[in-house]
């Protein structure tokens, strides 16, 4: 849990079949979006960049989560190869180093002159012969928490777990995939724009109940009947089943599935990364909120098997991803109404939206 508080009276039971959702304000409710930028989004790690991003370049600035944490970030690479994160925030006066890549051999702030190494230590900076106690530790460069699954690069401002806690059950359950190998393919990426509180849409694609009622063309390619979903401390796991004539995995023999057709192993990492594995490749779906009632949705695209990759899967995808945008963005109406308050939870289907919802209700120390 992002938390380990116990509440005395907490807001969504523990037992599913008698818990109720989130209520209706979490999603209205100015308050809820302001106290989650500091209770759950700094506290939890977000997905930053991949290695391939600095393949070229010594330094690569980031800002963390756009339009919720706004955090300027840097990335180094070292002589030795050795990977850095620092604020990207001179010590002197708070001015941003860098605003786009590049290879220096050392940062050199552009408004005083300061000069600090790749490693994020203080070097040099005109002007201050005269000044007491100077150079201190707190003149060199912030460092920043960073987490490696494989070739992308997570960071936190203030994580309340380590990395590994977040990625050790996808690592073990997948680590047998080519992941390094997987290609970044910029003409298959795109962002989406939904008009939805971002726990809408997360709720949305925590479950496979609406599968066959808002995905007709997805529904024909999987076999819901045997619909899996499994949960860990920060994330949770649905498995896609492929129906007959649908690309699935060549599992190993010492895979938890081997012997089953599956098409995808969709995880979700609270409180707001998903990785989608399928045979042809990896989408990686990024939930950035910007408004209350506003999310942007990043999707990023990596491929293994092109030969499994036709242009139908891919447009599958996107009509998959408008249809739930519509269907979410209905309910950002619905919950509106005088006369909803909150739900109940399928506990065949909504495992993991209940228990994304009490890891949100958690972090933001919210009672019953």
């Amino acid at each position: 849990m992002v938390s380990s508080r116990i509440s005395k009276k907490p807001l969504i039971k523990t037992d599913v079949r008698s818990a109720e959702t989130l209520p209706t304000s979490f999603y209205k409710e100015q308050k809820y979006f302001e106290l989650a930028r500091e209770t759950i989004f700094a506290k939890t790690w977000q997905l930053a960049l991949s290695t391939h991003q600095l393949k070229d370049h010594k330094a690569v600035p980031v800002t963390l989560l756009p339009g919720m944490l706004d955090e300027p970030l840097l990335f180094t690479k070292t002589g030795d190869g050795s990977i850095n994160c620092f604020s990207n925030v001179c010590t002197h006066r708070g001015n941003i180093l860098t605003t786009t890549a590049c290879n220096p051999q050392q940062l050199r702030c552009g408004y005083h002159g300061r000069c600090f190494d790749l490693a994020g230590k203080f070097v040099s900076t005109p002007g201050f012969d005269q000044a007491l106690d100077f150079p201190a530790e707190r003149d060199n460069l912030s460092s920043v928490p960073t987490g490696f699954f494989e070739n992308f690069i997570f960071a936190s401002v203030d994580p309340a777990y380590p990395f590994e806690e977040l990625v050790q059950d996808m690592r073990s359950r997948i680590g047998w995939l080519p992941i390094k190998d997987f290609v970044f393919a910029p003409e298959l990426s795109r962002d989406y724009q939904v008009q939805a509180n971002w726990l809408l849409y997360a709720e949305n694609f925590l479950e496979g109940f609406h599968i066959p009622f808002v995905h007709p063309g997805l529904a024909s390619t999987l076999d819901i009947r045997d619909y899996r979903s499994e949960r860990y401390t920060n994330s949770n796991l649905q498995i896609g089943i492929a129906a007959a004539g649908e690309y699935c995995f060549d599992l190993p023999e010492d895979s938890p599935e081997y012997g089953d057709r599956i098409s995808a192993y969709y995880y979700y990492l609270f409180p707001n990364t998903i990785f989608d594995f399928y045979p042809w490749g990896l989408s990686i779906n990024i939930l950035e909120p910007i408004a209350l009632n506003q999310t942007k949705i990043r999707f990023l695209t990596y491929v293994l098997d092109r030969t499994k990759l036709h242009p139908s899967a891919m447009d599958l995808l996107h009509k998959t991803e408008l249809e739930d945008e519509a269907i979410v963005e209905q309910v950002a109406k619905g919950i509106k109404s005088r006369f909803y308050k909150r739900g109940r939870y399928s506990p065949q289907w909504e495992e993991n939206v209940h228990h994304f919802q009490r890891l949100v209700a958690d972090a933001l120390d919210v009672d019953g």
